[in-house]
């Protein structure tokens, strides 16, 4: 797991070398000030030598200077390499994100990735500042303090062998108690992101339902678990911190106790004394940092065990080495397709599926909701995999082909039409980024959408807004037919993608597409039956399986389903 989060360090390595590196020179000016200043006391004020104590005074200076510029270089260090690796480690999440399944982003959630992306690479980038500093620092110092501290007075120095077993116990007990408290709490923040997602996606149904203040409600809710969450971690770690500062008082207590003795009787030189307590202090600080070290571990592993879930997962849908498949043609076929999405042939959205469906024919997807209409088209581009049979397009598996292959080939329009943020234009060359205004143009007038962009002030170069939001839903659904249509697709899935356009709007698209879209393969899912019955065929389905297959005609005839349909949406449009 850290070989593997830590090899994002990347190209800041040089940073994260010479950020120790510095540390030393740091310390050992640290080290040797106490000493420097203990020679100060007891052979130059205490001799009354002026010149002496000018001469250290000058080098303790130096050395404080030296110190400083050490210590300053390891924090830019530290933290040009801390930053480095929180962006490699960000932009290698995102790229493994981007290369997941709808499975694989189903697995996780929206909210958790985005928290994973965000707080969970905070926490690790602000241990590894911390890592690369203290780790480094409080042992040499720790080791070369005691060093000079017993150099001083071996009797003294049996202080620490009192003092080491208490911190060690304290560091040890945090530790085991505070990392199952962290995890629990990052998980509440993955359930308050979620939140906050979901209200942001449907203010517009909040407001329109008058749920403002339940929102409100349920949100304090929410960020109160997150507040009882951090509480119940963060109260195991602020101890750290109180009994740290007890032990180290209570050493430099006794330290001055059994010391002033010492100076009373002549056993030892006021300087020395002196010196002694700062070598004290430095050890009691290094053990004190180690300690916050390890607390910061605690914190970091959780979010690193968080973020190592996602680099590690395998995309569930990936092409064979060397797929080199193409299409001949805008031909489909199901051959015997079971669907899960949990992969449980107990729990089928999809029920052996046999279908074929010709290059350049226009097909109508017509069922009840929940009837897996979506389940089976998404199977056509790989969005998910068959999990039981094979699905055939332009003659071969789709499993031989790449995903760039594969999805070039095949347009969607899902039932979630989607914008980004950029003008329209921007938009509208997801479909391809070469596209010329002409082909542009007459993709939009293809989709009925060329008419009201140009009602806007700014034509083709209107902002859209954050998702899209200015602009209605059925016009949101025209641009995404349009960025469909521009990818000069074989195949062409449209979701119940007119489902927010007038019936006459929809008939123009349906027109268009019989003109331009003559040697393409459509397949319309569809609540209306106007949307549909002038297909080459319509499917029929009901609880994932296909219940008939024919022209509209056909199926008035012998389709009891789609009768019933018809019959019901005829009666709503009379009354």
């Amino acid at each position: 797991m850290y070989s593997t989060i830590f090899s994002h360090v990347g190209k800041y390595k040089k940073e994260a070398y010479l950020s120790p590196l510095t540390i030393v020179g740091e310390v050992l000016m640290e080290v040797l000030i106490p000493m420097v200043m203990g020679l100060i006391i007891d052979h130059g004020i205490r001799k009354g030598n002026i010149g002496y104590v000018a001469g250290m005074g000058g080098l303790m200076a130096v050395m404080s200077v030296c110190s400083l510029c050490f210590g300053a270089l390891a924090a830019r260090f530290s933290a040009v390499a801390a930053m480095g690796f929180a962006k490699n480690l960000r932009s290698a999440l995102f790229r493994k994100v981007q290369g997941f399944s709808f499975a694989n982003v189903d697995k996780f959630s929206t909210a958790s990735l985005t928290t994973r992306l965000t707080t969970d690479v905070t926490n690790v980038q602000n241990a590894f500042m911390m890592f690369i500093r203290m780790a480094f620092r409080s042992p040499i110092m720790l080791v070369c303090a005691t060093i000079m501290a017993v150099r001083q007075n071996r009797r003294l120095s049996v202080v620490f062998l009192f003092a080491i077993p208490v911190l060690a116990f304290a560091v040890f007990f945090i530790i085991s108690k505070a990392h199952p408290r962290f995890e629990k709490m990052l998980k509440k923040y993955d359930e308050m992101n979620g939140k906050i997602q979901e209200n942001l996606v449907g203010i517009r149904v909040v407001k329109a339902f008058a749920r403002e203040e339940d929102e409100k409600k349920s949100f304090g809710e929410n960020t109160n678990s997150v507040r009882l969450a951090q509480f119940a971690a963060e109260k195991l770690v602020v101890m750290n911190m109180p009994i740290m500062q007890l032990v180290m008082y209570a050493s430099i207590t006794a330290i001055l106790y059994f010391g002033g003795h010492m100076a009373v009787n002549g056993n030892i030189e006021t300087g020395e004394l002196s010196s002694f307590i700062m070598y004290v202090s430095q050890i009691l600080m290094s053990l004190m940092m180690l300690s916050m070290l390890f607390i910061m571990f605690v914190i970091s592993r959780a979010s690193l065990q968080r973020i190592y879930e996602v680099l590690a997962e395998e995309p569930t849908i990936t092409a064979p080495e060397g797929a080199g498949a193409r299409a001949r043609d805008g031909s489909v076929r199901f051959e015997n397709v079971s669907f899960s999405y949990y992969d449980d042939m107990g729990n089928l959205a999809l029920d052996h599926i046999d279908l074929d469906i010709h290059s350049g024919e226009t097909i109508g997807i017509i069922g009840g909701t929940g009837s897996s209409k979506t389940s089976l088209v998404q199977l056509i581009p790989r969005l998910y995999d068959a999990t039981e049979g094979k699905v055939f397009v332009g003659g071969h598996d789709v499993r031989e082909y790449s995903l760039d292959t594969l999805r070039s080939q095949v347009a969607m329009v899902l039932q979630k039409n989607v914008l980004f943020s950029g003008t329209i234009r921007d938009n509208l060359r997801w479909g391809d980024e070469n596209a010329t205004d002409e082909e542009i143009i007459e993709a939009c007038r293809s989709a009925c959408a060329h008419d009201f962009i140009m009602s806007f002030p700014k034509g083709y170069d209107t902002d859209l807004g954050q998702g899209g939001v200015n602009v209605s839903g059925g016009q949101k659904q025209r641009l995404c037919i349009a960025r469909a249509l521009l990818k000069r697709p074989r195949i062409i899935i449209l979701d119940d993608s007119t489902s927010a356009v007038d019936t006459a709007t929809d008939s123009s698209i349906r027109k268009a597409f019989r003109e331009k879209l003559a040697d393409t393969t459509t397949i319309i899912i569809a609540q209306r039956i106007t949307s549909v019955m002038d297909a080459d065929r319509i499917i029929v389905m009901d609880g994932g399986r296909i219940t008939d297959i024919g022209t509209h005609r056909e199926l008035m005839q012998s389709s009891e389903i789609y009768r019933e349909v018809y019959d019901s949406q005829q009666k709503g449009d009379d009354e």
